[in-house]
């Protein structure tokens, strides 16, 4: 199995899988989702609230602030030696107090731990008029988001098998698939269409395998088949995942991964106990 990157940095990669199955494929794309802890808003204690808002509303507006993780030092509440009970190995507490008028944000939050602190601060969580005021403790804890999706380290993630497209002899380079694709995927050259190639790289990856092309072809009366085939290889995918500023995106794909190596020899110890 190979692993090609096309772009990788702190929040985004794209990269292609070589080799792999539908079935690993949608594995990883769930490990990223949901089986990457990060830390988020659980338990609040609200002092005071004049605003517009309900309580549970603004709990819930609190709790879906990504928040830095440093794995590291933070480990999810159930697995962490103090046993669930909450101790700065898995729990972080803020501070918010604030009176109106003004927007308060995510970077009116006070973090007990420096690293431990919103991703953005210009996060818009209430607006409070003259005389309103907010006035609440919070405390964080990893977790991960098959428990809810405030923990989700990823913004996007998700992925399509590799597209594959065959233009054979037949075709009389009319043009009409190449101004039917909504990609810029194909081009005339020599009388023929082709697959674009830009900066030395073939844009065949970039098609959406919508078929606009090959009905468009159709359309042209050219015979009984499409000159343009449009197909998947279902042992190539590209993946793209975009991170909500939690974790990098490398450390998402790298959990990932481990986390499904670890299930999968578990699994091969428990059928070995079992013969």
């Amino acid at each position: 199995m190979d692993l090609v990157f096309s772009r990788l940095d702190d929040s985004v990669a794209r990269f292609t899988i070589h080799g792999a199955t539908p079935a690993f494929a949608n594995a990883l794309r769930r490990s990223m989702i949901g089986e990457v802890p990060t830390l988020a808003i659980e338990d609040i204690r609200i002092y005071d609230n004049t605003s517009v808002l309900f309580d549970e509303i603004l709990a819930h507006r609190l709790g879906m602030i990504p928040i830095k993780t440093d794995l590291s030092q933070y480990s999810p509440r159930a697995d962490c030696s103090c046993g669930g009970v909450g101790c700065p190995g898995c729990t972080v507490t803020f501070t918010l107090s604030a009176e109106g008028p003004k927007m308060v944000t995510s970077g009116d939050l006070i973090s007990m731990d420096p690293k431990a602190t919103p991703v953005l601060d210009n996060i818009p969580i209430i607006k409070l008029w003259e005389g309103q005021k907010v006035v609440l403790e919070a405390t964080a804890e990893v977790n991960y988001g098959k428990e809810h999706a405030k923990w989700e380290p990823t913004l996007a993630c998700g992925y399509k098998e590799f597209p594959v497209i065959t233009i054979s002899e037949n075709c009389d380079g009319c043009g009409k698939c190449v101004s039917e694709c909504p990609r810029d995927v194909l081009e005339i050259a020599d009388g023929k269409v082709s697959i674009r190639v830009v900066n030395g790289e073939s844009k065949e990856k970039d098609c959406s395998m919508c078929r606009l092309c090959e009905t468009a072809c159709m359309d042209s009366e050219i015979g009984d088949e499409s000159a343009i085939k449009i197909d998947a290889d279902s042992t190539r995918f590209i993946f793209v995942v975009e991170s909500d500023g939690s974790l990098p995106v490398k450390e998402i794909i790298e959990r990932a991964l481990l986390h499904i190596k670890s299930v999968s020899t578990d699994l091969i110890d428990a059928l070995q106990e079992g013969l």
